[in-house]
């Protein structure tokens, strides 16, 4: 008697007790997102995004403010993905102000009239515009889906590594997604394998300042394959992180992918190399040892330091 072929891995992680739970989960998650979705449309306010008081935090969550007020301070860019807005991260934004993290930003952008490389352009003035209201020299980025390339475009092709000390992107198909190709939307089309801009993004470029973080997950339905989502680039210092059973939508909310964030965003130095033990370390996908780096003296509110 024959046996029965083996199911791919993507069918695997679909059918076991956590791919269930990531499909119910991704389904909910789906539903109140769209409840949100009119709220996102509001442009973010740079005058009302920061909330640097700790009276509303218990002793535990005051933890990070106490012993890092720098990196608790350091901007965030939130940039939501394609037919979508900011109310994405509706439950990140939570997460992490309850972690200390004040200062949060979401950039909109509409995909009927703009491309990725236009919205890098126009994240770059809005990272002026908050570097200058707050007096940081530099910030961190959290990307979902095509918000992870508008940002490495930013960092990669307009000079924004001066700018940006680390980019989390969360299911961004930064080699391309195979659903993409069915699709003839203009900005959808850049998304594909071998396209134009993802061309550009894979030239190199050396001596990038910028640390990235790439989270992906084995039941992503809209990276296709779902390593598409890591980084693979020989001048980038990048670490992928695969998170299993959660769906694309749900990556902002899963408590896994909230603690990746935080723990890489709270005790950084200005280069990107971990200060304690208990923090997770960025280290090269590529394998470029990470050696001991003295900690840089702070001046004020310069999250940039020396870099």
């Amino acid at each position: 008697m024959g046996f029965l072929p083996a199911a791919p891995p993507p069918v695997r992680a679909l059918l076991s007790p956590a791919g269930l739970a990531g499909v119910a989960v991704e389904g909910v998650w789906v539903a109140l997102h769209l409840a949100l979705y009119p709220w996102g449309a509001l442009e973010d306010r740079l005058d009302e995004a920061s909330h640097l008081g700790v009276a509303h935090l218990s002793p535990v969550q005051r933890g990070l403010i106490v012993g890092d007020v720098e990196a608790a301070g350091t901007p965030i860019i939130l940039i939501h993905g394609v037919i979508d807005n900011r109310s994405i991260f509706t439950v990140l934004r939570r997460s992490l102000r309850r972690r200390g993290f004040g200062r949060l930003f979401a950039l909109n952008y509409s995909p009927l009239t703009d491309d990725i490389a236009h919205v890098a352009e126009r994240l770059g003035t809005l990272i002026e515009e908050v570097c200058q209201q707050t007096g940081y020299e530099r910030v961190h980025i959290v990307g979902h889906s095509m918000g992870g390339l508008i940002a490495r475009y930013y960092v990669q092709r307009l000079g924004g590594d001066a700018h940006v000390h680390t980019v989390c992107t969360l299911g961004s198909p930064h080699g391309g997604s195979a659903p993409a190709r069915f699709v003839p939307w203009p900005v959808i089309r850049q998304m594909r394998s071998g396209s134009e801009l993802l061309a550009e993004l894979d030239e190199p470029a050396p001596g990038c300042r910028t640390r990235f973080i790439a989270i992906w997950s084995d039941l992503d339905q809209l990276v296709l394959p779902q390593r598409n989502a890591r980084i693979l680039h020989p001048d980038l210092r990048a670490r992928n992180v695969l998170i299993r059973g959660i769906g694309h939508m749900s990556l902002p909310v899963d408590r896994r992918v909230v603690h990746e964030i935080s723990s890489a965003l709270a005790q950084l130095d200005h280069d990107g190399s971990q200060l304690s033990s208990g923090v997770t370390s960025i280290d090269s996908t590529t394998g470029r040892p990470a050696g001991p780096v003295p900690r840089a003296s702070r001046r004020g509110r310069s999250a940039a330091g020396g870099a």
